[in-house]
Order: C-alpha cells, then structure tokens, then sequence
C-alpha cells in the first residue's frame, strides 16, 4: 500500500491505482444478498427459472456488485499519512453496464479523479470504480466514489 503526503496526492490524479484480485460470485453468496435485502427476485435466486430467462442463469443483484467495491480495493491504492480514519462520501455517479452471471470472477480498477483539500485535515476523493468481468467485453458497473479522508 502507498503512503501519499497532501502535497503529493495531485501528482496522482488522472492515475491507474492498479486492479484487485479477482473474486468469484457464487450463488450462495448471491443467495445471502437476497436473504440480507429481501430482494429475492428469481432472476438472482432460482437457476432453474433463470435458465429461462435471456439471462440463461441467475445473475448478481447489481447492489451487490456495487457493495463489493469495498472488498475489491487493490493493494495499489495510496492512503494519506497520517490518515486517522476514511469513511463513505457517496457516489457522483453508478452505471450498471452488464449483469454478472453466477459463477464469474469480478475485479474492481480503481482510478483516482481528484483529491480536493477541504480544509480541516479533510480531503474528498473522487476514484473512478470499474467493475470488470472475467473474459467479459464490457464492466459490469462504473462508480464514481467519493471518500473523505481525515488526517
């Protein structure tokens, strides 16, 4: 993991902050997504039904595949020195651009946007997320993620 100073952070953005490892979405972890949010449409929890579907099989919520931005976060990415605790800011922007079918690896690329001092010992960060798709010709979701960092 690489340590930024305030005065360094700038030269990062526009940056490739590297992609993590990739992670399989297996249907018991779609299954406890749906238990957890009560979303238990069909095309996310019966494969039988799914087949049916143009989908051909059950297929991730996309709040679920938003929620592992969080687990997804590559060893690439810089933290503040300093850093006393980030939290969540929210999102300028999500697109869901293609379903991920259970049973594919997902990894997320982060790109950092901008790093803004809001005085304080706070900054906002903007990452740009892209969820890709093991072997797929398109992310399954872009995100702009805004982060306030305390140092």
């Amino acid at each position: 993991m690489q340590s930024v100073t305030p005065a360094t952070v700038q030269s990062l953005v526009g940056s490739d902050l590297g992609a993590s490892d990739w992670l399989l979405v297996d249907q018991p972890m779609v299954d406890a997504f749906a238990e957890l949010t009560g979303d238990r449409q069909f095309i996310h929890v019966d494969p039988e039904r799914a087949r049916s579907t143009p989908f051909g099989g059950t297929i991730a919520h996309g709040f679920l595949t938003m929620s592992l931005i969080a687990t997804l976060m590559p060893d690439g990415v810089p933290v503040f020195e300093g850093l006393k605790m980030g939290v969540n800011y929210g999102f300028d922007r999500v697109r869901f651009l293609s379903p991920v079918h259970v049973g594919k690896r997902v990894r997320a690329r982060h790109t950092l946007l901008a790093a803004e001092d809001k005085g304080g010992g706070r900054w906002l960060t903007t990452t740009r997320v892209t969820i890709e798709i093991e072997g797929g010709d398109r992310p399954a979701l872009t995100a702009d993620w805004l982060g306030m960092q305390y140092i």
